[in-house]
């Protein structure tokens, strides 16, 4: 696997134009580059005053970065900075906070906004396609993530898809990832700081012809090298862990599209799970069967 720049400058650098940046943008870019930690918290005017340059050409910097704008540019960035702390470091940085229940509460109810806005209706309905033609999907998500791959694991099982998540044991996930051909798809979940298992699956699917789609707060090139798609969702918390809120409406809302492939293959699925949780007493009030 080749080496890849996961730092600001070589991230940055990496997504210039051909024909570089105009004076103006050259100066918002070394402002980021020089001061990560001021440029992924300030305002777009606090920015555009460190670089000397008006708000308007910190909005055209970013869009000749590849981003809609100063606000999805800023998100990775953070998402980016965020991932370079350690937890005691990330803790730090939110030390001070009012409430901090109160505080995580707006926050997540910001990141869905912001997931919501751009949200890219295409994107999910290539991957709900892809899991359903495949022959089986993994979906691997490690440490706290494993909630948002579990969910979607689960739920795709009972839409009527062969789909299974990895959650724990690099022998496990080295295991699975030797038996996938290019009928597969891999969904690789990870926010926060990169698990190195989690890269490694990723290329070694694709290289074995399988479809990979990362759910991630920071298209890391190491990940999203070996990916068809990278879905991004704002994770970050107000405390020392990020948050999986956006993450897991995502994934719900994947399940939602996965469901609307083929709507007979769910709905006997999910029938046959109803019938099969009844033979085993599983719930403790049945449904009536009555409308």
């Amino acid at each position: 696997m080749a080496e890849t720049d996961d730092g600001f400058e070589g991230w940055l650098r990496d997504r210039l134009p051909e024909r570089g940046l105009r004076p103006k943008s050259a100066a918002v870019l070394e402002v980021l580059v020089s001061q990560p930690r001021r440029a992924s918290f300030g305002s777009t005017a606090e920015l555009a005053q460190l670089a000397g340059v008006n708000v308007a050409t910190v909005t055209r910097t970013a869009q000749a970065l590849g981003f809609a704008g100063w606000p999805a540019l800023q998100q990775e960035l953070r998402a980016r900075y965020m991932s370079s702390l350690s937890a005691p470091q990330v803790a730090e940085e939110h030390r001070g906070v009012d409430s901090p229940g109160s505080a995580s509460l707006r926050r997540d109810l910001d990141s869905l906004a912001l997931l919501n806005r751009r949200f890219d209706e295409e994107v999910l309905r290539e991957v709900a396609r892809a899991i359903a033609a495949a022959r089986r999907t993994l979906v691997i998500a490690d440490g706290s993530y494993a909630a948002v791959g579990i969910a979607l694991a689960h739920n795709a099982r009972l839409a009527g898809y062969d789909v299974h998540a990895v959650t724990a044991g690099d022998a496990e996930l080295a295991n699975q990832t030797a038996k996938m051909t290019g009928d597969d798809v891999l969904v690789a979940i990870s926010f926060w700081r990169l698990y190195e298992s989690t890269v490694q699956a990723a290329n070694e699917a694709k290289h074995r012809g399988a479809r990979v789609f990362a759910i991630t707060d920071a298209a890391s090139p190491a990940l999203a090298g070996a990916a068809e798609h990278v879905l991004m969702v704002p994770a970050e918390g107000v405390t020392f862990f990020p948050s999986l809120t956006a993450g897991m409406a995502l994934a719900q809302a994947i399940v939602a599209q996965l469901a609307a492939v083929d709507p007979a293959r769910t709905s006997e699925s999910i029938e046959a799970a109803e019938a099969m949780w009844s033979r085993f007493d599983l719930l403790h009030r049945r449904p009536s069967g009555k409308p």
